[in-house]
């Protein structure tokens, strides 16, 4: 059997893929290091609340590491990348948390039909369905298609150890890392959480990329394509309250747990979706997903 030489990562990216592999992503692809999952703890009802991944994954980092050095790589697109996250707690998104965003949405009846919109201070955070949460290569599945469905790019936080009333000055310290989120909206005059929760109505992906290699969320770009056609550009410096500061006033309303999720908003450019759209998400230091929809 041909040895294969060793592999230096540049960054920690886990995926979750096919028949819920796990892979550690690099330059060359993907290395399925699932063997490495034996080694969580077995757990009896009633099961915890948290993704039993992220809570441990400081500890398995150099068995992953090490599980990859074995394993021959798979390039990524002949795989189906599911969400990195398998079982998160809870989905906290952030509304109106882009001052152009906000403007839009007060400007523009199809975004904001009739509703109060308000900015982030006074609108708080709310919940999505962690049923709606899918991956890149599971696509979005329109519901009431007969109304406006709308794409919004989100960069995506994953918490990483249990924090509760934590101050904004050690919230970094609580991120196992970051995804690219979609936040899917139908527009109507519903409560948001309905809205936004309906299945395949949260992306994740296209895989967590470790904390270390993000060391400051509020200096990246992002952006996302339709078919090809720019509709968001904008960076996370001009979010409203930053990451630390939605994990402090997350974290005062709520106990979070590894594997919980945090959405920072959307910015400016949100637009609508129909089946056949393709959908490029992109943020800096993390990549790119494909997410197709139906």
């Amino acid at each position: 059997m041909q040895s294969l030489m060793p592999i230096e990562y540049a960054a920690m990216k886990l995926c979750r893929f096919d028949d819920n592999r796990l892979g550690l992503v690099g330059e060359d692809g993907i290395r399925d290091v699932s063997a490495v999952l034996s080694r969580l703890p077995a757990v009896t009802y009633p099961f915890p609340r948290h993704d039993a991944l992220v809570a441990h994954l400081a500890e398995l980092r150099p068995q992953i590491e090490h599980a990859a050095r074995g394993a021959k790589p798979l390039a990524a697109e002949r795989v189906r990348l599911l969400s990195p996250l398998a079982n998160p707690g809870k989905i906290i998104a952030a509304p109106v948390n882009y001052k152009k965003h906000l403007e839009e949405a007060l400007a523009d009846k199809g975004i904001h039909h009739g509703n109060l919109v308000q900015e982030i201070h006074k609108a708080g955070m709310f919940l999505k369905a962690t049923s709606s949460l899918v991956g890149p290569g599971e696509g979005v599945k329109l519901v009431h298609s007969d109304r406006r469905n709308d794409h919004e790019v989100e960069l995506a936080v994953v918490i990483g150890a249990r924090a509760r009333n934590v101050s904004a000055a050690e919230a970094l310290g609580c991120v196992a890392g970051y995804c690219i989120g979609l936040d899917m909206t139908i527009r109507g005059p519903e409560e948001r959480s309905l809205r936004k929760s309906p299945d395949s109505y949260t992306v994740l992906g296209p895989w967590l990329v470790t904390a270390d290699e993000v060391p400051d969320p509020g200096n990246v770009a992002l952006r996302i394509t339709v078919n090809g056609a720019t509709r968001q550009d904008a960076h996370t410096s001009d979010l409203i309250l930053g990451v630390a500061q939605l994990i402090e006033w997350a974290s005062a309303f709520y106990t979070l747990h590894p594997g919980d999720v945090i959405l920072t908003g959307t910015p400016q450019g949100v637009g609508p979706v129909r089946p056949g759209d393709v959908m490029v998400a992109t943020i800096e230091r993390i990549g790119s997903m494909r997410v197709a929809v139906q």
